[in-house]
C-alpha cells in the first residue's frame, strides 16, 4: 500500500565511472511496516463489521422497565455474549493500529484508504457468511472503490 508513501533523496550517477556529474532524484518509498499495519486496520475493520451484527442478534428482544435499566440490561447482553465481544475487541485492536499508524503515515491516504478497503473487506466477509450484500451494484462500487483508491494512490 502506498498510503504511507515517504519521499527520499538519492544520488545516482549519470555517465561513465569516475564522473563527478551526479543529479538528485526523489525516490517514493512505502515504509513495509506502516503498510501492513494500514492494511490490517483494513482488515480489522472491515471483517469484524458482519460478526458484530451476528452476534448483537437477539439484542431487540432484551426488554426492561426505564431507559437506565434498558441500557444497563443491553450492556449486560453485549458483554456476556462471547459472539459480540471477540469481533468488538478485534475491532477496538484495528482502531488502536490505526491511531498508532496514523504517527509515521502520511494522513491524506491513511484514512480514506483504510476505509475504503474496510468497506470492501466488510462486503466481502458478509458475502462469505450469506449476507445479501446487494449483487452487481455492490461489486460495481467495490471496483469504483478500488479504482478510487488507485487514483488516490497515484496522484501522491
Amino acid at each position: 500500500m502506498a498510503a504511507a508513501l515517504r519521499q527520499e533523496n538519492r544520488s545516482i550517477a549519470s555517465g561513465s565511472e569516475g564522473e563527478a556529474d551526479r543529479k538528485d532524484v526523489t525516490v517514493a518509498m512505502a515504509p513495509v511496516g506502516e503498510a501492513v499495519a494500514l492494511l490490517l486496520v483494513a482488515v480489522l475493520w472491515g471483517s469484524t463489521g458482519p460478526f458484530l451484527r451476528t452476534g448483537a442478534a437477539g439484542l431487540e428482544e432484551v426488554r426492561r422497565q426505564g431507559r437506565l435499566q434498558q441500557l444497563l440490561a443491553e450492556i449486560r447482553f453485549l458483554g456476556l455474549n462471547y459472539k459480540y465481544m471477540v469481533p468488538f475487541l478485534l475491532n477496538q485492536g484495528g482502531s488502536l493500529l490505526f491511531y498508532l499508524t496514523l504517527a509515521s503515515a502520511d494522513l491524506s491516504l491513511a484514512v480514506p484508504l483504510c476505509n475504503s478497503l474496510a468497506l470492501i473487506v466488510t462486503l466481502v466477509t458478509g458475502r462469505i457468511l450469506g449476507e445479501d450484500i446487494g449483487g452487481k451494484r455492490a461489486v460495481v462500487g467495490m471496483l469504483l472503490t478500488i479504482l478510487g483508491v488507485t487514483l488516490c494512490v497515484a496522484g501522491s
